[in-house]
């Protein structure tokens, strides 16, 4: 009969080592994407902390146990180790010890279940918001450099509200804070919180929105978490500025403002100059000003100067001065030319009176001539037909005249 059953069986293949089939069995566990990251809830029990520092439990519930181990860099973050009996939401990858063949849990994050609960809500919220773009970098407006009026949505008896009004009054006491109180907390928190940003929104002197509160829990924050909260601060036409919690506090509020501030202290900061740093900025403007206007007024001295000697080379005065000595030059050059010429005139003059002289009849007169004219008719007498007796006779000789008169018989020259 069983050589029969043996007939029909497939043949045998070669048999695994126990190790060689756990270790298959953890390869294919620890490549499986869906169990290397995954949350699991149950029950804390076994619970022990070896001197390492790393922590043994089992997390369980009605139907199944699962072996944990959590190393001990993951438990020194955590506030307090659970306990057994805790009810908790542990994170981590799923692997195999092998020298066991157990499958266990090798856990990163552990918080209590309700916690857990309120994580799970907030990713999902943020996931489905980012998805539609309301957390978009590109939705983000500008802070302002220098808002003359700041709005501050917060609880009226919070320590956040003094914290922002010291930090104010400290780095930027011209911006005027106007206040919207609203709850911070608890179930009518968010509706309350819209109410304040959609009201200050609508001012027309606010010009830039501080939404803020003070640290707290998970569940003390949730309204911040609230999918109309974060709304109203991505829809705000004025920028927002988010402080909520400290600085590992996360909310939707946060990635929907136009800025994330770890502190309300730090939201203060962020949409307000330091009037130290503008003090300093003014001195080192005020300084580069000066420079540049001693250094703006050298280089126009320096040009006025060199247009005031080209204007003195270019001036009527000079070329006055210049068409006064040229003057002076023509003058003295005249005066030389004329002296020349008129010692020239002299010498020709003194050469032309020698020669008149030659010719003069006084010349002639000198050497015993003269020169006889009729009284009456003042005609020279060149011949003796042109008297008779008795005629009046003017008688010119070199050295003056005297009167005749013609007597006696004429004589002719044969």
């Amino acid at each position: 009969m069983f050589e029969q059953l043996s007939f029909f069986a497939s043949p045998r293949s070669a048999p695994w080592t126990v190790s060689q089939l756990v270790g298959r069995i953890r390869e294919t566990v620890e490549t499986d994407p869906l169990l290397m990251d995954v949350w699991v809830e149950g029950e804390v029990s076994n619970f022990r902390q070896a001197v390492s520092g790393h922590c043994y439990f089992t997390l369980k519930d009605a139907g199944a146990e699962l072996r944990c181990v959590m190393w001990r860099d993951t438990a020194a973050r955590l506030p307090t180790l659970p306990a057994d009996g805790d009810h908790v939401l542990a994170h981590g990858r799923v692997g195999v010890y092998e020298q066991r063949g157990a499958v266990q849990l090798y856990v990163d994050s552990l918080e209590p279940a309700g916690v857990g609960a309120l994580y799970l809500e907030f990713e999902r919220l943020k996931a489905r918001l980012a998805a539609e773009g309301l957390f978009d970098e590109a939705r983000k407006q500008p802070l302002p450099p220098f808002p003359r009026c700041i709005g501050v949505v917060t609880s009226p008896t919070a320590a956040a509200l003094r914290d922002i009004l010291n930090v104010l009054g400290r780095r930027y006491p011209l911006a005027e804070v106007i206040l919207s109180p609203t709850l911070v907390q608890g179930e009518d928190a968010p509706p309350q919180i819209v109410a304040a940003i959609e009201a200050l929104d609508r001012r027309e002197d606010i010009d830039v929105i501080v939404v803020a509160r003070g640290g707290g829990s998970l569940e003390e924050l949730w309204a911040f978490n609230d999918e109309r909260v974060a709304r109203a601060i991505a829809n705000a036409r004025k920028p927002v500025v988010c402080g909520v919690g400290h600085e590992t506090d996360f909310s939707l509020a946060d990635f929907a403002a136009d800025r994330r501030a770890p502190t309300p202290s730090a939201a203060a900061e962020i949409v307000t100059p330091d009037q130290m740093d503008l003090r300093r900025r003014l001195y080192e403007l005020s300084a580069r000003l000066t420079s540049l206007m001693e250094e703006r007024l050298f280089e126009r001295r320096r040009k006025v100067t060199e247009q005031l000697r080209t204007l003195q080379h270019f001036s009527p005065a000079v070329r006055l001065v210049q068409a006064r000595q040229q003057v002076d030059d023509l003058t003295s050059r005249l005066l030389t030319t004329l002296q020349h010429n008129l010692s020239l005139r002299r010498e020709r003059l003194k050469g032309l009176m020698g020669r008149l002289e030659g010719v003069s009849p006084l010349a002639t007169l000198e050497r015993g001539y003269a020169i006889v004219r009729r009284v009456d008719d003042g005609q020279v007498v060149r011949s003796v037909a042109q008297v008779a007796a008795g005629d009046e006779l003017r008688v010119r000789v070199s050295d003056g005249e005297f009167g005749a008169r013609v007597g006696g018989q004429r004589m002719e020259n044969k």
